[in-house]
């Protein structure tokens, strides 16, 4: 009796007319479109997007070459190389994110006592190469010190947040 029932319900077309209906339901309801260049969504406090190194006020770099982001990176895409200066404190020669391997989990952010390396709120970059994804030392500090005014406005925030 349910095969002859199923075999009615697949020859009248049953579900086809259930489908249709949600599409004619739908047909003529207010689109909820967002048209992205000009209207951006609210990201949240939270968003790890581009990475940057930070300055002190003074120019100087802010890494101290404690190599604890890169230990403490799960995906292994961190890679420093450091050197001791003159007057006896310790600098990054080398401070290189594959952001091909980055898994944005914000460890290296976490992890470093001097606030140094940060995860912008910045989602707009792409690599049409696998090398466009290589961030240098270099395309860090020029993130930075592009956007700090952005970057110590969110510490602040989160600052008062906690």
């Amino acid at each position: 009796m349910n095969g002859i029932i199923r075999y009615l319900k697949s020859l009248l077309l049953s579900e086809m007319r259930q489908g249709m209906a949600v599409t004619g339901r739908h047909l003529f309801a207010r689109k909820v479109t967002q048209q992205y260049p000009e209207d951006k969504t609210p990201l949240s406090n939270r968003f790890r997007g581009l990475h940057a190194l930070r300055r002190y006020p003074n120019g100087e770099e802010r890494c101290i070459a404690c190599k604890l982001c890169e230990a403490v990176c799960p995906a292994l895409a961190i890679t420093i190389e450091s050197e001791q200066r003159a007057d006896g404190t310790r600098r990054t020669t080398r401070y290189d994110i594959d952001l091909t391997k980055c898994i944005f989990c914000g460890y290296c952010e976490e992890s470093c006592p001097v606030d140094s390396i940060v995860e912008t709120h910045i989602f707009e970059y792409h690599g049409e190469e696998r090398g466009d994804l290589y961030m240098t030392k270099e395309k860090l500090l020029a993130v930075g010190d592009k956007y700090e005014a952005q970057i110590a406005a969110a510490r602040k925030q989160d600052a008062a947040y906690r």
